[in-house]
């Protein structure tokens, strides 16, 4: 083989090698392409980012936007394209039902304090909202605060032998409070509600059995631990028939009769 073409041939090759790593060089230096998922014909909802209980307070927080197919908006859901500020405007209503993670939020399914029917709407079915007078030295010093569990105390007098004489016993047990005074929630860093009402939530039993005792001395609330506020056994007070005496239940056995002159 003639030298000359040698010579062309390594040119050639030498040409061909560089070429190629300037195209690597080049391919590596470029920006990563990133994929972006996008649902074609979907919309933002406002929904539940935690479960909300009936008669829960809600906050900001406690929504989230999440795409939701555009034909499956039925009206009332809120969308983000209607209602961008729905979180903060929404802060503050009340649950009159409750809401799963997830679940899309609907207008008739709160209701802002203002508006008023509140307290109707956090009443579960078939309870009854009843208003006691209190005051702070009967009322465990003015730190029971709405959704506590609290005793009924009743204290009067009554007659032993030839004197009268100062008796309390509990006609009611682990009931709900609703709201103190005008308060349905106490708000952060609040240690206190002070009021001179308290609302609790009572059966239509439990409603007679407190406006009896309210009639025949006064009521203090005790305040229970929340260790043992749910259900523990105890039984309410309950009313004869007659609606003449007031008759303590205690595990299911009568403890005492106060009569109503």
């Amino acid at each position: 083989m003639k030298k000359g073409r040698v010579v062309v041939l390594g040119i050639a090759a030498t040409a061909a090698l560089t070429a190629a790593w300037m195209a690597n060089s080049i391919v590596s230096r470029s920006p990563e392409i990133q994929e972006v998922e996008k649902t074609v014909g979907a919309t933002d909802v406002l929904v539940a980012s935690k479960d909300i209980n009936l008669g829960d307070s809600v906050r900001a927080e406690d929504f989230k936007w999440q795409q939701w197919p555009v034909d499956g908006v039925t009206p009332g859901l809120v969308t983000r394209e209607s209602q961008p500020d729905a979180p903060s405007e929404l802060s503050g209503a009340v649950a009159r039902a409750p809401f799963i993670e997830g679940e899309p939020i609907k207008d008739q399914k709160l209701i802002k304090i203002s508006e008023g029917g509140v307290m109707a709407a956090i009443l579960p079915r078939g309870m009854r909202a009843v208003s006691t007078p209190i005051q702070e030295e009967t009322a465990a010093g003015g730190f029971i605060l709405p959704n506590d569990r609290v005793d009924v105390i009743l204290s009067h007098e009554q007659a032993v032998g030839r004197k009268e004489q100062m008796v309390s016993e509990a006609v009611l047990r682990n009931v709900r409070v609703l709201a103190i005074g005008q308060a349905l929630e106490n708000e952060d860093g609040e240690k206190a509600v002070s009021g001179k009402t308290a609302t609790l939530e009572l059966t239509p039993r439990q409603a007679e059995v407190l406006t009896l005792a309210q009639s025949i001395g006064e009521i203090s609330l005790s305040l229970r631990s929340l260790a043992d506020a749910q259900t523990d056994g105890e039984a309410a007070a309950s009313i004869e028939d007659d609606s003449s005496t007031v008759k303590l239940l205690k595990y299911g056995v009568p403890s005492r009769a106060f009569g109503v002159n």
